[in-house]
């Protein structure tokens, strides 16, 4: 039950809800790793097309999930429109944006006049 996760008293309706939600995403996930697992040691073809088929329902189930955080908590939709559908190497996508800040300041073709950001 996902209420037994909860670790403080009192909570707003709103943090049980978004833990009930990455309590549902985990389970979901952790249902994929299983299915996953058992796929990849059957020997019979119909019980790994079954097995893969549950699989492939608990990723959509946990893709579900994700989207639900996305659209109610603005940090969830940035992190998740910064790295997913992305090319290349993952975490220096992190990196990169910090690359950006830095070569903004040094851009020659902006209309600052060469004032920049004082702070």
């Amino acid at each position: 039950m996902a209420s037994e996760g909860f670790h403080e008293d009192n909570l707003p309706q709103e943090a049980k809800e978004y833990h009930r939600m990455i309590q549902s995403v985990i389970e979901e996930m952790e249902a994929v790793d299983w299915y996953n697992q058992r796929a990849a040691v059957t020997q019979d073809p119909q019980l790994k097309a079954i097995v893969e088929h549950n699989r492939d329902e608990e990723i959509e189930h946990a893709c579900m999930g994700l989207e639900w955080l996305r659209r109610n908590y603005p940090k969830w939709d940035e992190f998740l429109r910064e790295f997913l559908f992305t090319e290349g190497d993952i975490t220096a996508l992190e990196e990169g944006e910090e690359e950006e800040s830095d070569d903004d300041l040094d851009s020659s073709n902006d209309e600052s006049l060469g004032i920049h950001n004082l702070r």
